[in-house]
């Protein structure tokens, strides 16, 4: 039978009921606006017919086809951010009806300069997701696979540091830092693979840990003897590795772990990170702007380091003394070789006796000088 119009006992709101080409139908229409209820009742009938007609193809959201995507497999936190922007802009939109034409009005729907944005945040923050989402409905046949324009992106040069410029950010790294530094430079893990660490998951005698990464998957990672000797001297063996100090009424004391951050490039530790590049000396700039509400100027030092840097820096240093790619790749976790070739002119041959000594004692720290 057609669908129809019904009320329900302590609800104000009207609910379609009834049968289209062999499917029962009993929803809310969530208003209590009888004119507005009969548009979405005729505009449901209509779908579910299209649907029976044309096949999924024809009626499947974007809304639907993101709710689709986050529940296939786990998806980063920066990825969820981005399509729930391009959820609230897309929305109910047809998924068949995206294209490259779609792309401009996205940008100024959604990104803070529109489509004078940077080519670099057009791309990241848009039409990766966007394209992503697609390609997962062309492979369920709900559209066509997607066809957009290359957009072309300036490549940066990959930052890297010395090792004795680490040397002199753990140094001059609050204490509970120092560990987590010394462990990034020596295992090149990510920082939220290391933030996510828990003793469980860390084999001292065998001198390894295991990191999980986004998708669920697990790597293996060997430690070396910096990163070994500084994890035995962390005072707890139990819960996450590394942990952030808080304040309490007795003084200070370690929290149970880092929670993961709104902000990119190491928010978790950001505060502590500038403070550190800050003190080593590292390369940096001064931001200045004035709060709102307030006629003061406000200042803060934005190092040019990142805590990813140490990332890059272990894919330098590991280059130089092994001169072996595939094996960069592999213990790197990379999924291509040209992710990684990028790596091998970075840090000359003058620093590998310097980066073996690194990895085997660490840096020089204060408590260690005589």
């Amino acid at each position: 039978m057609p669908l129809k119009l019904v009320t329900k006992p302590r609800s104000k709101n009207f609910y379609i009921r009834g049968t289209v080409s062999g499917q029962s139908i009993y929803e809310s229409t969530g208003t209590a606006d009888k004119r507005l209820a009969e548009e979405i009742r005729r505009k449901r009938e209509a779908e579910l017919w299209n649907e029976t007609i044309y096949g999924k193809r024809a009626v499947i959201t974007f809304a639907e086809a993101v709710t689709a995507y986050l529940d296939d497999s786990p998806r980063s936190q920066a990825t969820q951010r981005y399509l729930l922007r391009l959820l609230e802009h897309f929305g109910t939109t047809k998924l068949g009806d995206i294209n490259q034409s779609s792309l401009r009005p996205a940008y100024r729907a959604i990104l803070r300069d529109g489509e004078q944005a940077a080519a670099s945040t057009k791309k990241r923050s848009i039409r990766t997701p966007l394209q992503a989402v697609l390609e997962f409905g062309a492979i369920n046949g709900w559209c066509d696979r997607p066809s957009f324009a290359p957009i072309s992106v300036q490549s940066r040069p990959k930052k890297f540091m010395r090792p004795d410029q680490v040397s002199q950010l753990v140094v001059c790294a609050a204490p509970h830092l120092r560990p987590l530094i010394v462990f990034l430079a020596s295992t090149g893990c990510r920082l939220s693979e290391a933030l996510d660490l828990e003793w469980k998951d860390v084999d001292l005698h065998g001198r390894r840990a295991v990191v999980w990464q986004k998708q669920g998957r697990e790597r293996h990672v060997d430690l070396p003897p910096a990163a070994l000797e500084r994890l035995k001297g962390i005072p707890y063996r139990d819960g996450f590795v590394f942990r952030p100090i808080i304040k309490t009424r007795y003084g200070q004391e370690f929290g149970d772990r880092y929670h993961n951050s709104e902000r990119q490039y190491g928010g978790q530790i950001k505060t502590g990170w500038a403070g550190a590049c800050n003190r080593a000396g590292l390369p940096g700039r001064i931001r200045e702007w004035v709060p709102k509400g307030s006629k003061i100027p406000k200042q803060v030092y934005v190092p040019d380091f990142t805590p990813h840097t140490l990332r890059h820096t272990w894919a330098t240093w590991h280059y130089c003394v092994y001169r072996d790619l595939l094996r960069l790749k592999a213990d790197g976790d990379w999924s291509n070789t040209n992710t990684v070739a990028g790596y091998t002119k970075l840090m000359p041959d003058a620093y590998r006796e310097e980066i073996i000594r690194w990895w085997d004692h660490g840096p020089d720290l204060p408590s260690r000088r005589k």
